[in-house]
């Protein structure tokens, strides 16, 4: 999946796991993974054995963000729930280094995904879930365009703990008016020389 400024492909543990794990390192603690399935692994060896199996899953179906500015891996992403006869797909295991987040690569990994989903393998339902209690996962969701459904309450236990789960998700009706405000906020006229957005993207949704 390739746009503006970053492209998307297959977690490869060979080509991948020296750039993410360095690129996760960069933040001083694991506390962008407290709401992720696994801690961060904080060696070389515990991190291949983690993208190894991110490697061989098939759903999810993990992928490797790379920002195309400086030809580094800086995070991942997957599709996941695939279920084709529903027309139903989520994305999850947003796993973003600090070299990604805040950045218009990381938007445009989001927008990619969702452009797949949607246009090329004509999904109808888009889903996004998070832990109820996880603030910025909830805020990035109704920024990129989802609307939010209802919490499902003791969804699921994980890390020794029950997790309220909030829903998330864009239909295929509203995905033109979400295509169009991402198409348009990623445009590079829409952000000044020392890189600043010049409109929200919630603004050109509306």
């Amino acid at each position: 999946m390739l746009g503006r400024y970053c492209r998307l492909e297959p977690v490869n543990t060979e080509r991948h796991a020296q750039e993410l794990f360095s690129a996760y390192q960069q933040a001083p603690d694991g506390r962008d993974w407290t709401y992720l399935f696994h801690d961060r692994p904080d060696t070389p060896q515990a991190f291949n054995a983690y993208l190894a199996k991110l490697e061989a899953s098939t759903d999810p179906l993990h992928f490797t963000i790379i920002d195309t500015s400086a030809s580094k891996a800086v995070g991942t992403a997957a599709l996941m729930r695939i279920e084709p006869a529903h027309g139903v797909i989520e994305v999850g295991s947003i796993a973003f280094s600090s070299l990604l987040k805040q950045t218009r690569a990381a938007t445009e990994s989001m927008f990619l995904m969702m452009r797949r989903a949607f246009d090329e393998l004509g999904y109808r339902r888009y889903e996004w879930k998070c832990d109820s209690l996880n603030a910025p996962s909830r805020a990035a969701a109704e920024r990129y365009g989802f609307t939010f459904e209802g919490i499902f309450r003791q969804a699921i236990v994980y890390k020794g703990r029950s997790r309220d789960t909030a829903w998330y998700s864009i239909i295929d009706s509203e995905w033109p008016r979400v295509r169009g405000a991402f198409d348009a906020w990623l445009d590079p006229a829409n952000f000044s020389a020392d890189g600043r957005q010049k409109r929200r993207l919630s603004d050109l949704r509306s």
